[in-house]
């Protein structure tokens, strides 16, 4: 069971904000390509970051916790999920706390 950890935890995060995008109406999955375009770097920047600390032994992921997929590089696809996850989580909160605020930031569709 200890090795579904790191997943219970990214579940744990999709249950708590997935729900705003039904609800509060985000429409954060429906922008798409806004949201691929913010999780890329995100993705591509801590996964390169992570690859380099595993090539120069900063850290290792204890394999008890993780799946046991491994990624090139020894990344496991845990991680990679954590960085997809979250940064998800993240834009779903501001877009919840935009909608509930009416706070607007220039790129809302006229109308």
């Amino acid at each position: 069971m200890s090795r579904l950890a790191y997943v219970g935890v990214l579940l744990f995060v999709v249950l708590g904000s997935g729900w705003l995008e039904v609800f509060l109406r985000t429409r954060v999955y429906a922008r798409w390509r806004r949201l691929l375009l913010s999780l890329l770097p995100v993705v591509v920047l801590f996964c390169l970051w992570d690859l380099y600390a595993i090539a120069s032994d900063h850290w290792t992921f204890d394999p008890e916790r993780t799946t046991g997929v491994l990624l090139p590089g020894g990344l496991p696809l845990d991680e990679v999920l954590f960085f997809v996850v979250v940064p998800i989580a993240a834009v779903l909160t501001l877009e919840a706390v935009r909608s509930v605020k009416g706070w607007e930031v220039g790129d809302e569709e006229p109308g």
